[in-house]
């Protein structure tokens, strides 16, 4: 058997344990491109334009929305309703549509629990803002909604408007 320097033994040794490394650190960068896990409805075979809504809207509500309803939509105590999991928004589909443009003032029954917070509307939410946000919602923590439309927003959006306008009138009297 020849003589094996101990530089030799070593050099192997460091280019194994290298090539070991580079294979982890590659196998852990695929794991990370797997698709995240998170409680979205939203699919692979769903449509680009959901898809996108989608994308925008958790944006969005990330912005406008996550600091009183958290990002996980869980709420703040008693002080700011829970979305997720919340049985008002499954039933109120069209308020929820208004109280993000409008606001409300006064009592909200979610799951049982009473909210007298005042939640400020956004009136600078454009209509697809609002479809956006609504599809990220509605898409989200159990809610079970497919492509919410911006044909649809903007007509709920105009009858938060009429049903305002004949408020006010009808108070004035």
């Amino acid at each position: 058997m020849k003589n094996v320097k101990p530089k030799a033994i070593y050099r192997v040794t460091l280019v194994a344990k290298l090539f070991t490394l580079g294979f982890l650190l590659f196998a852990l960068s695929l794991q990370s491109c797997r698709e995240k896990k998170t409680d979205s409805n939203i699919s692979s075979s769903s449509s680009i334009k959901q898809q996108q809504y989608y994308v925008q809207g958790e944006q969005l509500y990330i912005k406008h929305c996550s600091n009183c309803h958290q990002k996980n939509g869980t709420g703040l105590g008693l002080l700011y309703p829970p979305l997720a999991k919340s049985d008002f928004v499954d039933q109120n589909f069209e308020t929820v549509v208004c109280l993000m443009r409008h606001g409300i003032d006064g009592e909200l029954i979610v799951n049982g629990k009473s909210f007298n917070k005042s939640m400020p509307g956004i009136p600078s939410l454009t209509d697809l803002e609002i479809a956006e946000i609504t599809t990220y919602l509605y898409n989200t923590w159990d809610h079970k909604r497919d492509s919410i439309e911006l044909q649809e927003i903007t007509k709920i959006l105009n009858r938060c408007v009429d049903e305002s306008n004949s408020n006010r009138s009808s108070t004035a009297k």
